[in-house]
C-alpha cells in the first residue's frame, strides 16, 4: 500500500443513504472524497463529523452518544456534533465538520464546514483579568493556556516553566514513544508556533521561587519578577528519589520529563539488562516499553501483587501473569539496599546485575511554591469547588490540588493526566470569572503490551469487588464498591460499558 493511502470504508456519503439506514441513535461510518466521516442520527438531525478522535485517533463510531455528543471508546474525550469542538480532554483539536441534507427520504453529505472559532461563553462574572500567570509547563498549564485562547482571552499569559522543553504529551514517555513505537514530532501537545501565533509567552527553564501576594507578582530564581492579576498553580509532582547507596549514579534513571525519557532510550540502546524499582502504573508500563526493546527486565517491589492497591487482588494476579507471559521477572515483597556499579543487592539478600536502573517508586505533589506563599494545604493545596486556593485569585490544578470531589463527598487529589487537563480547562474559566465547579469524573488509563486498561471514579477505599466478564480472557468489567455504591470501574476492551459507568457517575453527583 502506498505511503498515505487510506482504504476507504462503508458508503459514499456524497451520493447519499437511505434515511432508514440510520436509525435514531445510530451511527455509520462512510466517506466523503478521501476523508472518512461518522454520521451520526439523533431524532431528526444528522450530523456528519470526522470518524477518528483528534486525540490518539481512537473510532468514534465505537463510542458512546450522549445528547449530542460523542465520546470517545479509547481515553474519554468527549466532541460536539454540532461544532465538532473538543469538550473534554485528552483531546484539544476539534472535529471536522460537514454539512447534511436530507430529501426524498435520503441523506446526503455535502462540503466541508469552514472551522470557525467557537462563540466564547456567556456569564463571565466581574471584570476581565489583564495578566494572567500560569507556573507549571505540564498537563494542567497546557489546558489552561489553551482554553484561555479558546474562550477568547485577550489579555496577557505568562506560562513559566522549570522544563526544557514545552508541554509534552507525558503519558507516551512510559507507553509508545519509550517503546520505540511513537515518533519524536508526536509528543508536543502543540508544535513551538502555537505559543507564537496564541501570544502565550512561554518560559521555559524558569522557576518560580514565591508569590508576592501583596505586590501579585510570582518571583523567579535570579530576581526577575512577572506581575498577574489571576495566578495558576500547575506544578505537577516530582519522583520520589531513591536515598539508597548508590542511587547517585548516572545509570540510575527517574522518569517524569521529556528528557528523563531521552536519556533512558539513550541508554536502552545498549544496554541488555534493566532493573524497575516500583510496581507501580509507571513502573510496568516501563517495563513493557523496555520488552518491547528486547531488553531482560526485573521488576523490584515491596508489594505482594502488582497494583493491588488500585486495582485489588485479582487485577493484580493478572498484571503480574501478563508480564511474566512477555517475559518480565518480579522479584515482589524486596527492595533494593544498595547500588553498586551493575550489581544490586535486595533486602531479601540477593544481588541482581542491571546496565541500567528506572525508579518508579511514586511521585510526591511540588507544593513547595504555595507553601512559601502561605496557601492552605492539606497533602496538597486546598482549592474549593471552583479550583480557586485559600487566597483569592489564586488557582491551582492537576497533580498538587485537593478538591471537594462532589462524586465521593469527600476532598481527593488525584495525579492522573486527563484529571490535569481538566482541571486546567476550569481553572481557565474561573480565571475569566465563569464560576464552573470542577465536577468530571477522574479517568485515566494505562497500556501493558496490548492490554488497555481504563479506569474512571476514585476508588481510595472498598469493601466489595464485582467483576463481570472474565479478567484472565481480558473481556472484563470490574467494580470497586462501598456500602454497596460504586465508586470506580477498571475495565479490559470493555470500552462502552466504560464510558457507560462515567455518564452513570456524572448523573450520581453525591449530595
Amino acid at each position: 500500500m502506498a505511503e498515505g493511502h487510506t482504504v476507504l470504508v462503508g458508503p459514499n456519503l456524497v451520493q447519499g443513504i437511505a434515511l432508514s439506514d440510520l436509525p435514531d441513535g445510530g451511527k455509520l461510518v462512510g466517506h466523503c472524497g478521501d476523508e472518512q466521516v461518522l454520521l451520526v442520527r439523533r431524532g431528526t438531525e444528522v450530523f456528519a463529523t470526522a470518524a477518528t478522535c483528534t486525540h490518539y485517533g481512537g473510532p468514534l463510531v465505537e463510542g458512546l452518544l450522549v445528547e449530542d455528543t460523542v465520546r470517545c471508546p479509547w481515553h474519554h474525550a468527549c466532541f460536539d456534533l454540532r461544532t465538532g469542538e473538543a469538550l473534554h480532554a485528552p483531546a484539544f483539536n476539534p472535529l471536522a465538520c460537514w454539512s447534511v441534507e436530507q430529501r426524498d427520504g435520503r441523506i446526503f453529505v455535502g462540503e466541508k464546514r469552514k472551522r470557525t472559532a467557537p462563540k466564547p461563553r456567556d456569564g463571565s462574572s466581574g471584570q476581565l483579568p489583564g495578566k494572567i500567570v500560569i507556573v507549571g509547563g505540564g498537563a494542567a498549564g497546557f489546558a489552561a493556556a489553551e482554553t484561555l485562547r479558546r474562550e477568547q482571552y485577550q489579555g496577557s499569559i505568562v506560562m513559566i516553566s522549570d522544563d526544557q522543553a514545552p508541554p509534552v504529551d507525558r503519558p507516551n514517555l512510559s507507553k509508545d514513544y519509550l517503546a520505540g513505537k511513537a515518533p519524536e514530532d508526536w509528543m508536543p501537545l502543540r508544535g513551538e508556533k502555537f505559543y507564537s501565533k496564541n501570544n502565550i509567552g512561554l518560559r521555559l527553564d524558569t522557576k518560580a521561587v514565591d508569590i508576592d501576594l501583596h505586590s501579585r507578582e510570582v518571583v523567579l530564581a535570579g530576581e526577575g519578577r512577572i506581575p498577574y492579576d489571576r495566578l495558576l498553580l500547575a506544578t505537577g509532582a516530582e519522583p520520589v528519589c531513591l536515598t539508597i547507596p548508590g542511587a547517585d549514579h548516572p545509570h540510575v534513571h527517574t522518569l517524569r520529563s521529556f528528557a528523563d525519557c531521552k536519556a533512558i532510550i539513550e541508554r536502552a540502546t545498549t544496554a541488555q539488562r534493566a532493573i524497575v524499582l516500583g510496581a507501580s502504573f509507571i513502573g510496568l508500563e516501563v517495563a513493557a516499553a523496555l520488552r518491547a526493546r528486547g531488553i531482560d527486565v526485573h521488576v523490584v517491589a515491596p508489594d505482594k501483587k502488582p497494583m493491588e492497591r488500585v486495582l485489588g487482588s485479582q487485577m493484580g494476579d493478572f498484571i503480574r501473569a501478563l508480564h511474566e507471559e512477555n517475559g518480565v521477572v518480579f522479584h515482589l515483597e524486596d527492595v533494593a539496599s544498595r547500588i553498586n556499579g551493575s550489581r544490586v543487592k535486595l533486602r531479601s539478600g540477593g544481588t541482581l546485575a542491571a546496565d541500567f536502573l528506572v525508579a518508579g517508586i511514586g511521585v510526591r505533589p511540588r507544593t513547595g511554591l504555595a507553601e512559601t506563599a502561605g496557601l492552605s494545604l492539606d497533602r496538597g493545596v486546598v482549592v474549593d469547588a471552583f479550583l480557586e486556593t485559600s487566597t483569592p485569585g489564586i488557582f491551582a490544578a492537576g497533580d498538587i490540588a485537593r478538591w471537594p470531589d462532589p462524586h465521593t463527598g469527600e476532598n481527593i487529589r488525584v495525579e492522573h493526566w486527563v484529571v490535569a487537563e481538566r482541571q486546567g480547562r476550569t481553572a481557565a474559566l474561573n480565571m475569566l470569572g465563569h464560576r464552573e465547579k470542577f465536577a468530571a469524573v477522574p479517568f485515566f488509563w494505562s497500556q501493558h503490551y496490548d492490554v488497555p486498561i481504563n479506569y474512571v471514579g476514585h476508588a481510595e477505599r472498598w469493601d466489595e469487588i464485582a467483576v463481570e466478564g472474565d479478567i484472565a480472557a481480558k473481556d472484563c468489567l470490574i467494580r470497586f464498591k462501598r456500602e454497596g455504591r460504586t465508586l470506580a470501574v477498571a475495565s479490559i476492551f470493555r470500552d462502552i460499558e466504560s464510558l457507560e459507568a462515567e455518564v452513570e457517575m456524572e448523573r450520581q453527583i453525591a449530595t
